[in-house]
């Protein structure tokens, strides 16, 4: 059999005299050479639909187009922009960039393995694509995570927190890759190994193996790149917004002590700040649970046996996860109010909504924010 063969519908025919798909498996397509990777539990699936791996194939090259185009235009506009290049937005420009090389090394490859619906790029590179996944995902975990942690500094502690400079945020970026290095090397230096996914057209961690050894890479990484990070963003999220509803609730009453007028009309303009901000932290908890928690499933699943994975829940997992690489940049730059008044000078077409700049303030002294910017601005 050729290595790079013609797609085909022939593995997927219905046989009707043994009312299934006959010997077929989803494993008969893959190469000899990469067989001692494949685990047994997948020789019971006959062959995926070539339907499936022509809309894998086309979702994930858009996923990889709208992510790269997206990230660079950050990254662009964050490292050209005076105003922008803060030790807080190195954090941004981080982000962006491990979202941007996400999907520069996954989208591609698997591209190329939906065309010929198996994994065709041999073993090591198999085992790249797996490494490489799990980096940057962990990068952008812990990316993400930082920059909750530097909002809560600058938003809840305020003044009496020390100042974010290029040497911190330096610190806490090396920290970040440093980190995200050493665990996703272990598997391929023998804790756990990456092999290929259900649909042999991804690679990822081996979930299915039943060796103890194998399944604690898996619950220690879980704890550590997925536990850990979410437990602190959620907390730092939930202490930036008790602050912000705290420093409304003492603007109202500083101004009804004034007999400021013009507080309802202002109110009924503007959305409420503390509204604003719950929003945008419940969709960025929201987001991290859409991205990465199928993945989690599908891992746990395997290690613990909770029910028969099939190949398509496997792939769907590891695209929601990578998907996270496409609206990073919107959650974390395009809610950044400086970056759309930057956004709309520099590329006018992409700016989906009005830029407006944070310096902006409302007469009755109701905070209008995006994110924390304006926040960030008065408590400065």
């Amino acid at each position: 059999m050729s290595l790079l063969h013609e797609p085909h519908f022939s593995a997927y025919q219905w046989q009707p005299a043994t009312g299934g798909f006959g010997n077929h498996t989803v494993v008969d397509s893959v190469p000899a050479e990469m067989l001692h990777m494949v685990d047994p539990h997948w020789y019971q699936f006959p062959p995926m639909n070539p339907l499936w791996h022509g809309l894998l194939g086309f979702v994930i090259g858009c996923l990889g187009v709208i992510s790269l185009i997206g990230n660079g235009v950050v990254v662009f506009i964050f490292c050209s922009t005076r105003g922008l290049r803060t030790p807080s937005n190195m954090l941004v420009v981080n982000l962006a960039m491990s979202d941007f090389l996400m999907m520069f090394t996954m989208a591609p490859p698997m591209v190329i393995n939906c065309y010929y619906e198996t994994w065709v790029l041999g073993p090591f590179m198999c085992e790249l694509y797996g490494l490489f996944g799990s980096l940057f995902g962990c990068g952008s975990i812990w990316t993400m995570t930082l920059i909750a942690m530097d909002r809560y500094n600058v938003i809840v502690r305020g003044l009496s927190a020390a100042p974010m400079t290029n040497k911190k945020a330096f610190l806490w970026i090396l920290f970040i890759w440093i980190m995200a290095v050493v665990w996703t090397v272990f598997p391929m230096v023998g804790w756990n190994r990456y092999v290929p996914e259900g649909n042999m057209t991804a690679c990822g961690t081996d979930y299915l193996n039943k060796d103890f050894f194998s399944r604690s890479y898996i619950l220690v990484y879980s704890c550590f790149v997925y536990f850990l990070p979410l437990i602190i963003i959620i907390w730092a999220y939930f202490y930036i917004v008790q602050a912000v509803c705290a420093h409304e609730k003492n603007m109202r009453e500083q101004a009804k002590k004034m007999n400021v007028a013009s507080l309802r009309s202002a109110e009924n303009q503007a959305t409420n700040a503390e509204a604003k901000l719950a929003k945008v932290a419940l969709m960025t908890i929201s987001l991290w649970f859409m991205a990465w928690t199928p993945y989690l499933i599908i891992n746990y699943a395997g290690i613990f046996e909770g029910y028969k994975i099939s190949p398509l829940a496997t792939i769907w997992s590891s695209l929601f996860a990578k998907a996270g690489a496409c609206y990073n940049p919107i959650v974390y730059g395009i809610s950044h109010p400086r970056y759309r008044v930057a956004l709309q000078k520099k590329f006018p077409s992409l700016s989906c909504a009005p830029a407006i700049d944070d310096t902006a303030s409302v007469s009755s002294g109701v905070t209008n924010v995006s994110v924390s910017e304006s926040v960030v601005t008065e408590k400065a």
